[in-house]
């Protein structure tokens, strides 16, 4: 009888371990269409270290006599944005959110992934804008075919969609590192924590695979929209291609976010 017992006991215990084991699979698989939505933010991203440096060597980057900006030196006003605004984030924008939400954060942690999108969204309009701005103006000053001349456009205008990159960070970033760890089981927040890193990743990857493909499509056109010489690329047209991804990305978001 102890023996048939005991048996009992570990069987009982098994279903109880599969039953839990079964219940955090699905809590994962519950996370994958947060995941799958996001990864154009990401994609979006990878711009600001590529593209947007290649347009910044083409523009007038001194100041003063003496000072020329290095290209890739902009990059930090997305990390000067998030070291300011996040301190603004929790002292002044979640106690002003509470008193309308009732809630403890301010807004829940998918509304504050969603804004991040639409500031993504907004950062890729500016981009598109300023980028149909600088190649006015090489058609303006006669140098579309020298792109290794200095343009008569000040850095300072791309200054803006650099800083909505670190704005649309401090929301969808950072609420997509407390979502994948605050929403999945105590023993599986590593794993958690992995499916956040992961969407960069596969970001970046999708990001190198789209402008393959758009190169290879838009050669057959006779210009590429990512000419070697950018006063004769396209960018502008990648951009607001992107801007209109995130739009429908944001909607479906909004969509899986609400079920």
């Amino acid at each position: 009888m102890r023996i048939l017992n005991t048996s009992s006991t570990l069987a009982g215990e098994d279903g109880e371990f599969n039953a839990e084991h079964r219940e955090e699979v699905r809590g994962l698989l519950r996370l994958f269409p947060i995941w799958a939505t996001c990864i154009i933010y990401t994609l979006i991203f990878s711009q600001s270290s590529t593209f947007f440096t290649k347009q910044a060597a083409t523009l007038d980057r001194w100041i003063g006599a003496t000072f020329r900006v290095p290209p890739a030196a902009l990059q930090t006003f997305i990390s000067l944005t998030i070291i300011t605004f996040i301190p603004v984030y929790d002292r002044l924008f979640v106690p002003a959110a509470r008193r309308f939400t009732r809630l403890s954060s301010g807004i829940t942690m998918l509304q504050r992934i969603d804004t991040g999108l639409v500031l993504a969204l907004v950062a890729m309009v500016v981009a598109a804008l300023v980028e149909a701005r600088r190649l006015g103006g090489a058609r303006e000053a006669g140098l579309v075919d020298d792109p290794k001349a200095a343009l008569p456009m000040s850095l300072w205008w791309m200054v803006p969609q650099y800083v909505l990159f670190g704005l649309s960070d401090v929301f969808a970033m950072i609420g997509l590192q407390e979502f994948f760890y605050d929403q999945v089981p105590d023993v599986l927040r590593s794993l958690g924590l992995a499916f956040f890193l992961n969407i960069f990743g596969v970001g970046h990857f999708l990001s190198s695979f789209l402008i393959s493909a758009i190169d290879g499509a838009t050669k057959k056109g006779g210009a590429s929209w990512f000419s070697n010489n950018l006063n004769r690329a396209h960018l502008d047209y990648f951009y607001w291609l992107l801007a209109g991804l995130i739009q429908r990305n944001a909607g479906g978001f909004v969509r899986k976010s609400a079920r």
